[in-house]
């Protein structure tokens, strides 16, 4: 079984775990690169249902592939009082600074505790 037989991809706009890539303009050859995911539907981020987790890859035109980072969400309301009486709730938001050499496809991947794995993707360069 390969990844892409585990992993949802659906339009951002209607489904609440989708990745969304977003990359501005290089600037001295740095791009900055925000992956989100719940843009426009919040995902609820609870004690119970959350993302745990993004990360960001890029496979560059010439086929090699390239694991630029992951960040782990870790704080969704759980305290020694109950389930969501914490006073923290994290936010599925990440930013990345990539410098390339080559134009390529970026691809995000979420984790939710319940819906598993998403993923979306975007070129760049």
């Amino acid at each position: 079984m390969s990844i892409s037989e585990l992993t949802k991809t659906a339009d951002y706009k209607g489904e609440k775990h989708v990745p969304v890539i977003e990359t501005g303009e290089a600037k001295d050859g740095v791009y900055t690169v925000t992956v989100t995911v719940g843009k426009e539907i919040p995902h609820p981020n609870t004690t119970e249902h959350f993302i745990a987790w993004v990360s960001l890859c890029i496979k560059t035109n010439d086929g090699k592939v390239f694991d630029l980072g992951r960040t782990d969400f870790s704080a969704h309301g759980q305290a020694a009082d109950g389930a969501n009486k914490g006073p923290v709730h994290t936010e599925p938001a990440a930013v990345f600074k990539i410098k390339l050499q080559s134009a390529g496809t970026l691809t995000a991947v979420s984790y939710c505790n319940i819906h598993g794995l998403w993923e979306s993707s975007v070129n760049i360069g």
